[in-house]
């Protein structure tokens, strides 16, 4: 595919507009803490929640040195055990991955990647971060508060996230519940820039079918959570109303602690309807970000124009709208009309076709490549094979008579983990070590970072495979001990152990990769503005890092689509999306 204007400027726009004056920081606080500046806003939400995700690798420790070593360790008790599980589900999926894809590569890379000064709600960007902010400090604060977090799960089911005998379920149930709240108030802030940027804030000449593919997968995601997140909006607002004021939204009349309670005429299943509403969206607004990024490091290190570019772009407009049709899968065993469930069924297997797409355009785009095995291109390849593996799994749970024997086993938890844990987190990697050139002008150390791949990736499986293994023995999970359960087999101690050091050892290799983030930004080896020699208008800024505004004095104009690499013909092996002439170098020093 070309994509060329050809001829001087014929076929590229006027500016609709001028050229705005941004606003200018007037001291180190303007310019660091309290920023306007999309860049230093990404790098916010990126620390913050590579903090938050380091507590809840700490507790994924202690989870598994129970299920490993039970009655071992006596300050895991019950009570421990269940917190642990719910905030580090939470904090994963919500306070990590949603806000680091959407709140950090989405900052960051929006507005370089359409040829935007910055944002075009700068002040709200701004706000939405220290809302965010915010909104961990409420969810850490529930640790000290009498009593701890909330016990009870991270889907927080009622009637037992709210009733007597749950941990957590006086304060630390009230905290979760206004801290996913305040997330939602400060997501929406920047959901809402991010759209109108790409749809108002492009350069002139960057149309729709020239944007990155990452800026879709975000952009798509984003427009996912502005609709999904209303759901499980007011499905807390309910719930919240029914713990403080006694309500019965979700609260049916029941017999609590040997007590009836006040309750009368409430349905938990509205409540897991509503939150499976946002809750399977939630799936692809962590993967659609993950399957953009991916193709820009693909096409990038292996030096080729990505394959079908026009149908991986519907592939991800097809994912997200075809994720608002796929929720009550989530919900077999919850008693529904088997009819509703051959439906979810049907669905849950239609979507699974454009996905399958993106992975054959991706293995497409690689065949007959120039395919450069560093460290970015080794976690996209580890995210591809880790995506299909726990996607093959989600076919059997997507199919009712295969889910509900394995509903609540360990099967669900290893499935879960490798297309929402590991997947993701590896192109979260491979992104970082992508992009840390751009936001430092320094390389990381090819070294350590092949050296975390590779624990990474290969302690990956040695902690979820045998997982798998261990679900189809029927070991439910959410257990703070098994004991003697006659149908347990002996060697899953054993294999419990296993995955409990393996998983230690993946843990202390993010301590590999800390190192490598915070000492190359002094000692890495200078990179230049453009190192991977790649397309895409980001790593054509005059200055790296790119300075206030982006651009300097003019703002690009895009001559072609974002995938020109080995054209026939060209001086350099790539031509970048604001070079007119392919007989022009595409080197920026």
């Amino acid at each position: 595919m070309v994509d060329v204007t050809r001829g001087a400027l014929e076929g590229i726009p006027a500016a609709e507009v001028p050229d705005v004056e941004l606003y200018h920081p007037h001291s180190w606080i303007e310019k660091y803490v309290f920023s306007q500046d999309a860049k230093y806003i990404a790098i916010q939400y990126a620390i913050t929640a590579l903090a938050i995700g380091l507590v809840a690798l700490v507790l994924s420790w202690l989870i598994r040195l129970q299920l490993g070593f039970p009655g071992t360790f006596s300050f895991i008790d019950a009570h421990a055990y269940y917190q642990f599980i719910t905030m580090h589900g939470m904090i994963m999926v919500i306070y990590l991955l949603t806000a680091l894809f959407l709140g950090g590569f989405g900052n960051y890379l929006i507005p370089l990647m359409v040829g935007a000064r910055d944002m075009v709600f700068p002040f709200v960007n701004m706000l939405s971060y220290w809302v965010y902010l915010l909104a961990v400090l409420v969810l850490v604060a529930s640790f000290f508060f009498p009593g701890g977090p909330t016990g009870a799960g991270w889907t927080l089911y009622p009637p037992q996230a709210i009733s007597a005998g749950t941990p957590g379920q006086e304060g630390g149930i009230i905290l979760m519940l206004v801290s996913l709240l305040i997330f939602i108030v400060g997501f929406t802030m920047g959901g809402l820039n991010y759209v109108v940027t790409v749809l108002q804030g492009r350069a002139r000449g960057m149309t729709l079918m020239r944007l990155p593919l990452t800026v879709w997968g975000i952009f798509t995601a984003t427009v996912l959570a502005l609709l999904a997140f209303p759901a499980l909006f007011v499905a807390i607002i309910m719930m919240l109303l029914d713990k403080i004021l006694g309500t019965s939204f979700f609260m049916p009349a029941i017999v609590s602690m040997g007590e009836q309670t006040a309750h009368r005429g409430g349905s938990p299943i509205l409540f897991q309807h509503l939150f499976w509403f946002f809750g399977h969206p939630e799936v692809y607004i962590v993967a659609l970000p993950a399957f953009g990024i991916v193709s820009d490091l693909i096409a990038t290190h292996a030096r080729r124009n990505i394959f079908g570019y026009r149908m991986m772009v519907w592939a991800i407009v097809a994912i997200g709208g075809l994720s608002f049709v796929v929720w009550a899968h989530h919900m077999y065993v919850s008693g529904m009309n088997p009819y509703f469930g051959f439906f979810f069924a049907t669905t849950t297997l239609i979507i699974a076709v454009p996905t399958a797409i993106k992975v054959y355009n991706w293995v497409l785009t690689l065949w007959r490549g120039n395919i450069h095995l560093n460290t970015p291109m080794l976690f996209a390849l580890g995210f591809i094979i880790t995506f299909v593996n726990g996607g093959l799994s989600g076919l059997f749970l997507g199919n009712v008579v295969v889910d509900v024997p394995l509903s609540d086993t360990m099967f669900v938890v290893a499935h879960f983990h490798m297309v929402m844990g590991i997947a993701p987190i590896m192109v979260i990697f491979g992104a970082i070590y992508h992009w840390y050139p751009k936001i430092t002008g320094r390389m990381m150390s090819e070294l350590l970072g092949k050296f975390h791949f590779w624990v990474t990736f290969l302690g990956a499986y040695a902690i979820f495979f045998p997982l798998h293994y261990i679900g189809l023995q029927g070991v439910p999970r959410r257990y703070h001990e098994l004991g003697d359960a006659a149908f347990i087999p002996p060697n899953v101690a054993t294999l419990n152990q296993f995955v409990t050091v393996a998983a230690l050892i993946v843990g202390f290799a993010q301590m590999v990769f800390l190192y490598n983030l915070i000492t190359s930004i002094w000692r890495g080896k200078p990179s230049g503005g453009n190192p991977w020699r790649a397309t895409t208008l980001e790593w054509q800024t005059e200055e790296t890092p790119p300075s206030h505004g982006n651009w300097g004095k003019d703002l690009p104009v895009v001559y072609r689509w974002a995938y020109d690499y080995s054209v026939p013909g060209a001086k350099e092996d790539f031509i970048p999306q604001n070079q007119m002439s392919a007989t022009e170098t595409g080197v920026r020093s």
